[in-house]
């Protein structure tokens, strides 16, 4: 699960680079827009891969008589607190 995070949080790098490009060579505003868009989406996609990775270490760690780092609810909070 860290592995598919890493993949989408290097594919959004790779989109801000391209809005930083086209910031810079002055393209069309609709579209710096919709690329940067799509950069948001991205890192939500990130985040929600790294949440959802965490809430199964909790399972596991639970299932195996140990007590997890973070609780579910206190993963929420602080993926809900930097969104």
């Amino acid at each position: 699960m860290v592995g598919d995070a890493i993949t989408r949080l290097k594919r959004a790098q790779g989109q801000l680079s391209g809005v930083i490009s086209m910031m810079e060579e002055g393209e069309d505003c609709a579209a710096v827009l919709q690329q940067l868009a799509a950069v948001s989406r991205a890192l939500d996609r990130a985040g929600f891969k790294i949440v959802a990775s965490g809430m199964r270490h909790c399972n596991t760690a639970r299932e195996n008589g140990e007590e997890p780092e973070l609780t579910e609810a206190e993963l929420e909070k602080l993926f809900l607190a930097l969104a």
